[in-house]
């Protein structure tokens, strides 16, 4: 998103930004605190969880180098209405929301673009509550892989059984099973605390269609940014084309 502003909103903007580390685990909001800070993750996963009374969690969004954190605070929400976690470790470009609400406010082209990235998130969103009522763990998993997969730019994942259960709101045992399939199958290999993709035609076969509509939806949000006018379309755009390879 930062790459697809013009320059002048850029180099406005970079000033206001703190390139901050982002530890896999760690708590980026929680529903109950104020949103200090919004983030422009660079290489690191943030998810967002919908958590339940009773303490079940399910993943509603993923954000990576496409977007941004805590859009709900551009709309006056000073709150969180989920935790949000990174799920991946990498780094981010952190700005204060206050500051972000004033560019927000005050440039057409940061709006612009916040705006359509929100589409592109809220059609996520859909798809994932499809995903979590009537896919099986297998599908799910295989989903799963895929839209983290697209926010990084190798084909290995650091994560456990255990984390990738609270992501999908299904027991561990079941993600296990789904993860011993597909590795049988030749598709993935796993290692405790990492899971590397060796056939990725395999695990798109396996998604069901709502990866597909999400994937179309991104490169629809790649197009938009690529025809901003900002340094995107100067350039390859390489570090957000990966989102959707």
């Amino acid at each position: 998103m930062l790459a697809a502003l013009p320059l002048l909103s850029y180099t406005r903007l970079l000033p206001l930004l703190d390139y901050v580390s982002m530890p896999a685990g760690h708590v980026v909001y929680d529903p109950a605190r104020p949103i200090r800070y919004l983030y422009f993750p660079t290489s690191c996963i943030v998810a967002q969880l919908y958590e339940m009374e009773n303490g079940a969690s399910t993943q509603t969004g993923i954000i990576g180098t496409e977007g941004l954190t805590g859009i709900f605070a551009l709309f006056g929400d000073e709150t969180s209405p989920g935790r949000v976690v990174v799920q991946s470790t990498g780094n981010a470009f952190r700005i204060k929301t206050a500051l972000i609400k004033s560019e927000f406010d005050g440039c057409a082209e940061l709006r612009s673009l916040v705006l359509r990235f929100t589409l592109a998130l809220m059609v996520q969103t859909e798809q994932l509550a499809v995903s979590n009522r009537y896919y099986t763990v297998d599908e799910q998993l295989s989903h799963f892989l895929l839209m983290s997969l697209d926010r990084l730019s190798g084909n290995e994942l650091h994560i456990t059984h255990e984390q990738v259960a609270i992501m999908l709101g299904v027991r561990r045992e079941s993600v296990t099973v789904a993860a011993q399939k597909l590795q049988l199958a030749g598709a993935i290999n796993c290692r405790r605390g990492h899971l590397a993709v060796l056939d990725r035609r395999q695990i798109e076969a396996s998604a069901g269609e709502n990866y597909q509509v999400v994937k179309r939806e991104y490169e629809h949000l790649l197009e938009f940014y690529a025809s901003s006018g900002g340094q995107l379309s100067q350039a390859d755009g390489s570090a957000l084309k990966r989102c959707v390879q």
